[in-house]
């Protein structure tokens, strides 16, 4: 039997197949190695959901957020074996999770555009190649916290359409000073910045904001899958909230460019579940 893990900061998917191909599925808080420690993770792990299979998995893929380096990696795999003791877990990062997903076992360029965003060319079996990430204050183009931020600052420079800025006041009630305080004294500012995303896309027919959305995406495009090897030979896919909930956006973009894009994912957990089951 394998167990199957996508997890994020927040939450954790998880699903098992069992040998007669049946799926069974659960969620968990998310885990992620640069912010918490082995205890932690066994702590958020013993769920009865995942305990009642104590002893029976044979085999654990966990991909996260944080598992790059070899250190993180074997944090959460000595967290996992501490309650399947006599499974092999394999550990990797979210990138993988994306390429597995979106084009199984066939070459493609894998994106990630969720709250931040990431992207690898992968030639079927691995990541062969990638662009930096460095993270929402250096990077993160075509990402919620990339496109929200350029909202805000159009907001506080008063350079944004006037019906738009004060739908935002009326929905929100924030003040340029709250803004602030969430952006530089509050934790998790990213989460912060992406969340206007949903009013963004909410207002998408009007040019101000659907041109948000089209300049983040195209940024991401400029400097992420335009700089890999004949990538416009390759089918490009993408696993995230923010690319499948303006997927329109993203394939007219993709149209301008000449770029091929082609699955659309809002979480990958559907589609490691099929890359695994065809491997059993």
């Amino acid at each position: 039997m394998i167990l199957i893990a996508d997890s994020g900061s927040s939450k954790t998917d998880w699903r098992v197949i069992t040998h007669d191909n049946k799926v069974h599925q659960t969620r968990t808080v998310g885990f992620n190695p640069y912010y918490q420690t082995k205890e932690d993770m066994i702590l958020g792990l013993k769920t009865p959901e995942l305990l009642k299979w104590e002893g029976i998995i044979r085999e654990v893929y966990f991909y996260g957020a944080g598992c790059t380096s070899d250190v993180n990696k074997e944090t959460v795999k000595s967290a996992i074996n501490s309650i399947y003791e006599n499974a092999k877990v394999f550990v990797d990062h979210d990138l993988m999770a994306s390429a597995r997903a979106t084009c199984g076992h066939e070459a493609g360029i894998a994106c990630i555009l969720g709250t931040g965003s990431n992207s690898g060319d992968y030639d079927g079996d691995k990541i062969i190649d990638s662009r930096p990430s460095p993270g929402y204050l250096l990077g993160d183009e075509g990402g919620g916290t990339y496109i929200g931020k350029h909202f805000l600052q159009d907001f506080i420079y008063d350079d944004m359409p006037s019906a738009i800025r004060e739908a935002f006041i009326e929905t929100y009630h924030l003040s340029i000073i709250d803004i602030q305080d969430n952006v530089y004294k509050r934790p998790f500012p990213n989460r912060f910045m992406a969340g206007f995303c949903e009013f963004i896309a909410k207002h998408k027919s009007d040019p101000y904001c659907y041109g948000l959305f089209y300049n983040g995406f195209k940024d991401f495009f400029t400097r992420h899958v335009m700089r890999y090897k004949d990538y416009q030979s390759k089918p490009v896919n993408f696993v995230g909230s923010i690319a499948y909930y303006n997927n329109d956006v993203l394939r007219q973009i993709g149209n301008d460019l000449g770029i091929q894009i082609n699955t659309i994912l809002e979480t990958p957990i559907a589609g490691l579940t099929l890359y695994h089951q065809k491997k059993i």
